[in-house]
């Protein structure tokens, strides 16, 4: 079910993989295209304020006791895809990494150790009955990974202003198969220039992730919640595909002056957006 609010939860920019119905085993198949047939399909808001929500009694309930039965739903050349919201694995999952972001005293505060230590015993009896688990979705705060970029190009770009109630939006959406090229083209022209570093890793951890899914699968960027923390302007102007491919595509060229550039305005536009998080 939808969560009705008028409260828009920011902040947040996904990377989802939406698979064809063909991809999923019965009985899930038969869920996934009698879900697909309502009319109040839930939104990224809605997900994030039910999320939200469990935090708020006392002790908070840091992963969901049972799994979401909820999914993005799109069509892509008359075809179905769904992309399932996972919410329960995408909790355990964000609690490990949590773990090496913040001190074990910030920590407590949020989430007592009590709750962070059943959740993790939840989640390994869990992965030990579904050891091939992965998430369709993968979330972070206050920017958009760099790597995420590599995927698209700026004729996938799609932004609409806000208007008539609307909010903005700024995705970009690509075929499978194309997000996969991009990724090993970039992969391949770094490694031919760099040493092995962050960006390489997470282009190569992006990669094994893409690699679970169905060829026929849509791979989509959504600035989510940053659209409304974003002023109008910085979203119109926001190139960052482009910035990326233009990197990408002088190196592979020797222009190490164009790719600086590039990649100059793209880290100076998200240092300013992740400053924001420090003001608030």
């Amino acid at each position: 079910m939808a969560v009705v609010s008028s409260v828009i939860v920011p902040y947040t920019s996904y990377l989802r993989v939406y698979e064809p119905l063909s991809a999923f085993p019965e009985p899930e198949r038969a869920h996934w295209a009698r879900y697909a047939r309502r009319a109040d399909l839930p939104t990224a808001q809605d997900e994030l304020r039910a999320a939200l929500a469990d935090l708020l009694p006392t002790p908070p309930v840091a992963v969901p006791v049972h799994e979401s039965a909820d999914a993005f739903v799109t069509v892509v050349d008359g075809v179905v895809c769904v992309c399932p919201w996972r919410t329960r694995l995408r909790g355990w999952l964000a609690l490990e990494e949590l773990a090496g972001q913040y001190p074990e005293p910030v920590l407590d505060v949020v989430l007592p150790r009590v709750v962070r230590l059943q959740a993790a015993a939840d989640y390994e009896r869990w992965l030990e009955r579904n050891p091939d688990a992965r998430p369709w979705i993968r979330t972070t705060v206050w920017h958009v990974p760099v790597r995420w970029f590599a995927l698209f190009g700026d004729e996938e770009r799609e932004y609409a202003k806000a208007g008539g109630g609307a909010a903005p939006v700024m995705r970009y959406r690509t075929p499978m198969v194309q997000a996969r090229r991009r990724l090993a083209r970039a992969l391949k022209t770094l490694r031919e220039h760099f040493e092995e570093g962050p960006l390489t890793e997470g282009l190569v951890d992006v990669g094994r992730w893409l690699e679970e899914f169905h060829p026929r699968s849509l791979v989509e960027l959504d600035y989510g919640g940053l659209v409304h923390v974003l002023p109008e302007a910085e979203l119109a102007d926001d190139r960052s595909a482009a910035d990326v491919a233009a990197a990408v595509a002088a190196l592979r060229a020797g222009d190490s002056d164009g790719a600086d550039a590039a990649y100059g305005r793209l880290s100076d536009r998200w240092r300013a957006v992740r400053q924001r998080q420090l003001s608030n």
